[in-house]
């Protein structure tokens, strides 16, 4: 599922812990993830959390049959971050048929808060 040439692969994120109901993955701050001003882009943050939602809804659900794609998702930006790694801690609040919903906390090297996110995830029928 995580393939090269994705996102993922261009913002540097990192799955680092995927199990069942929680996932864990980083990313650089960095010129890739910076915004004019220097500092992590909130873009970026998002992309993340939303990489983290839909790794673990995709974790949860039969690969043959379906699929996992975005839905909703917002963010809080609490505090800058000019340089280093940021890790998304993403944890599931709902689990259903059709949708997931995932609480995902972005923290720097020593733990502060950087972003706090919910991302609701749609589970969607594969094409045969």
């Amino acid at each position: 599922m995580l393939e090269r040439k994705t996102l993922l692969d261009s913002l540097g994120i990192t799955i680092t812990l995927l199990e069942e109901g929680h996932v864990i993955a980083t990313m650089p701050v960095d010129e890739r993830t910076h915004q004019p001003f220097g500092v992590l882009h909130g873009g970026a943050s998002v992309a993340l959390a939303e990489t983290v939602a839909s790794v673990g809804s995709y974790h949860l659900v039969d690969h043959a049959t379906e699929g996992c794609v975005g839905l909703e998702i917002n963010a809080n930006h609490i505090k800058s971050k000019s340089e280093g790694v940021v890790t998304a801690h993403g944890t599931i609040l709902h689990r259903g048929r059709s949708t997931m919903v995932w609480d995902i906390k972005i923290v720097d090297e020593e733990e502060k808060l950087i972003c706090v996110s919910r991302c609701t995830v749609a589970v969607i029928k594969l094409k045969k």
